[in-house]
């Protein structure tokens, strides 16, 4: 980039690379991720109440097994949980959290498209929202609503 082309950080109250966290500029984008993002908590929440469901009405297997992938299963509500918050607060650690789990969510996308037991609709419902909340993600207006004042001076 020109330097004439960039404005000094403190003139007429311009952020660096044009990141104004104050203006509407990437706010769409970062409330179609968290929206997002939410709904694949519901969408967790649900499998985990299905889980203990089948944990209780059903005889597992392995009840060691079922228990384990249960509470693994849960640990992925919570931190699903907690980068949803963290992106509706713009929190700089939510977007590689939430990105991580958009990779995490295409690796069982693509295991859905496979196999003997092959569901193509489940592999699209989970590959196709994981790509769009990592396009918002990595948008350069949401990127920038990410951006704090400490970090802008330093």
């Amino acid at each position: 980039m020109n330097h004439a082309e960039q404005a000094p950080a403190g003139a007429s109250g311009s952020k660096p690379n044009g990141a104004d966290r104050t203006s509407g500029s990437g706010l769409a984008g970062l409330v179609a991720a968290v929206v997002l993002v939410a709904l694949e908590a519901l969408a967790v929440g649900a499998v985990v109440v299905w889980l203990g469901w089948e944990l209780v009405v059903d005889t597992p297997a392995s009840y060691a097994s079922s228990i384990a992938l249960t509470v693994v299963v849960l640990l992925g509500l919570l931190w699903l949980v907690a980068t949803t918050i963290g992106l509706a607060r713009a929190q700089a650690w939510a977007r590689p959290s939430a990105i991580t789990w958009q990779i995490l969510q295409v690796s069982i996308a693509v295991g859905a498209f496979q196999g003997l037991f092959a569901r193509s609709d489940i592999g699209w419902a989970l590959l196709l929202p994981a790509i769009v909340v990592v396009v918002l993600l990595l948008s350069r207006p949401v990127r920038a609503r990410f951006v704090h004042e400490d970090a802008e001076t330093a």
